[in-house]
C-alpha cells in the first residue's frame, strides 16, 4: 500500500472543496482549480480532513502508485489555491537581460532578435531586476512548465555558465581547450 497515499490532507479554513462524480474542485484565497479523480480512487472529507482511498486489491502495484500520485496532486491543488507556487530564474551573461511589457517579458539573450514570451492563463511572470525573473501561479505543473520553457530559450552552457538557470542551480563547468593538456 502507498505510504504517501495513506497520509491525510488537512484542509485550511479558507478552502472549500466540492467533489463531483469524477472531479474535485478547490476554491481558496488565490483562486480556484480542479482535477480529475482517476478510476479506482475515492475521496472522503471528515472534519476538514481529506482522505484518499483506493478501491481495489492491496497487491495491485499500478493502483498503489496511482494512489500516492493522486494524493500528491490533491495536496498540491490545495496548496496552490491557498499559498500558490513560484519559481525564480536568473539570467547570467554579458548583455543578457529581461524587461517587462504588460504581462509578457522581452528577453535579450545574445541572439540577433529579442524574444517575447507570453505566459499562459493562470501564470504571472514578474521581472524583479534585469537578471531575475519570478514565475507565480496556483497550478504547480503550469508554473514548472513555464519556467522550463523560459530556461530552454538559452540553457546554461558548460564553459562559461552563460544562460538562464534556476536560482540555486549548480552548473558544472568544463575546462576549455587550454585545460585539456
Amino acid at each position: 500500500m502507498s505510504r504517501i497515499g495513506k497520509k491525510p490532507i488537512i484542509l485550511p479554513d479558507n478552502v472549500t472543496i466540492e467533489i463531483n462524480n469524477d472531479t474535485i474542485n478547490a476554491k481558496g484565497a488565490l483562486g480556484s482549480d480542479s482535477l480529475l479523480i482517476p478510476d479506482g480512487i475515492s475521496l472522503n472529507i471528515d472534519n476538514k480532513i481529506l482522505y484518499v482511498n483506493k478501491n481495489g486489491a492491496d497487491n495491485d502495484k499500478s493502483l498503489s502508485a496511482l494512489h500516492g500520485l493522486s494524493r500528491a496532486l490533491f495536496a498540491n491543488l490545495i496548496t496552490g489555491v491557498t499559498k500558490g507556487f513560484s519559481k525564480d530564474l536568473e539570467i547570467i551573461g554579458v548583455g543578457y537581460r529581461a524587461t517587462q511589457q504588460n504581462k509578457d517579458i522581452v528577453l535579450q539573450l545574445g541572439f540577433s532578435h529579442n524574444i517575447t514570451f507570453s505566459p499562459p492563463v493562470g501564470v504571472t511572470i514578474e521581472v524583479i531586476s534585469q537578471t531575475k525573473i519570478n514565475i507565480k501561479g496556483i497550478n504547480k505543473q503550469k508554473v514548472g512548465q513555464v519556467a522550463a520553457d523560459i530556461r530552454s530559450l538559452r540553457p546554461p552552457e558548460p564553459y562559461k555558465g552563460k544562460g538562464i538557470r534556476y536560482v540555486g542551480e549548480y552548473v558544472r563547468k568544463k575546462a576549455g581547450k587550454a585545460g585539456k593538456k
